[in-house]
């Protein structure tokens, strides 16, 4: 009698987070500046170290729909990046190593 292996299925990174939203287990992004009003006053484009929060490594704008803020706040934050560039105080892209 021949045993019968039992094969491993490797899934996706995309498979679990498909499975992740049919469950429901994710859950909603909220805005925090909706929920924190106080954290309004810190998007200011002379507050860099707040403002690098919401840029990638590469150096580019996170989007509205990986960051969870509201259309509101992401043009806002947006705005004070800009700004920010213009300045010289946040890169446009990414060091050169």
């Amino acid at each position: 009698m021949a045993k019968s292996k039992s094969v491993k299925v490797k899934i996706s990174a995309r498979l679990t987070k498909k499975r992740m939203r049919r469950n429901g287990q994710n859950g909603a992004k909220h805005c925090r500046f909706t929920d924190n009003p106080e954290m309004i006053a810190q998007i200011d484009y002379k507050n860099a170290t707040f403002l690098r929060a919401f840029l990638t490594e590469r150096g580019k704008i996170l989007p509205a729909r990986i960051s969870g803020n509201c259309n509101k706040y992401q043009r806002m934050l947006a705005r004070e990046i800009r700004k920010a560039r213009t300045l010289g105080l946040l890169p446009y892209c990414a060091p050169h190593i």
